[in-house]
C-alpha cells in the first residue's frame, strides 16, 4: 500500500492504517529504537508508541512522506526513552558513539542550532554534495544509528575502510559548516 494511501486511512480515523504502517515501517522503526536503546523489549514499547503517536496526530498533521515522519516520530520518542534512562544509569546503545564521531562537526551550542533552518539547509546542502553511496551511508549512520560493523557488512565494505569513509565524511561537514558560518 502507497504512503498516501495509508495517510487517507489515519484521515479517516480507520484502525487498518496502524496495521498498514506496521506492515510497511514496523521493521524501519524497530530497528531505529534498537540503534538507540539497544533493547529489544524497550524497541518493541518504543514502535508501539510511534503507532500511537502517528494516530494522534494524522489528522491534523497530513504527511506527505509517511517513512520520513514514522522514523522521526519513532526517533523522538527513543531518545526521549534513552535521556530518561540515562538520566539513571549509563548504557550501550548507539547514540552516546555517534554523538562522539559527530561532536568534531558541532559545536557546544549545538541543541539551539540543530533547530535552525540555516543549518539544516546546509546539511542537505552537504548531503547533496556527497556520492549516493556515501551520503546513503552517512544517513544511516548518523540519523538511523545504524552500527559500523552491521553497516560495513551490508555495504560489502571492511569496517576499517567504512570507518574512515565516515571520518573523511565528517571532515567534509565540518569544513562545510564552518564554510557556511557555523561555529565547529
Amino acid at each position: 500500500m502507497e504512503d498516501h494511501q495509508i495517510v487517507a486511512l489515519y484521515m479517516h480515523r480507520a484502525e487498518k492504517a496502524v496495521e498498514e504502517t506496521a506492515k510497511k515501517y514496523g521493521a524501519l522503526c524497530h530497528s531505529i529504537a534498537y540503534h538507540i536503546l539497544d533493547s529489544a523489549q524497550d524497541a518493541a514499547e518504543i514502535v508501539n508508541d510511534t503507532y500511537l503517536r502517528l494516530w494522534n496526530t494524522i489528522p491534523p498533521q497530513q504527511p506527505e512522506s509517511l517513512k520520513a515522519y514514522a522514523s522521526t516520530v519513532c526517533k523522538r520518542l527513543a531518545l526521549d526513552r534513552y535521556d530518561t534512562d540515562h538520566a539513571q544509569k549509563r548504557g550501550a546503545g548507539q547514540l552516546s558513539l555517534v554523538l562522539d564521531e559527530l561532536a568534531d562537526c558541532i559545536s557546544d551550542g549545538a541543541p539551539d542550532a540543530l533547530d535552525s533552518l540555516a543549518l539544516k539547509e546546509a546539511i542537505h546542502t552537504f548531503l547533496d554534495g556527497l556520492s549516493p553511496i556515501t551520503r546513503a551511508l552517512f544517513v544511516r549512520r548518523y540519523w538511523y544509528l545504524t552500527p559500523l560493523d552491521e553497516l560495513a557488512r551490508e555495504a560489502g565494505m571492511r569496517p576499517g575502510a567504512l570507518a574512515m569513509l565516515m571520518l573523511r565524511a565528517r571532515k567534509k561537514l565540518k569544513k562545510h559548516l564552518q564554510k557556511e558560518g557555523f561555529e565547529v
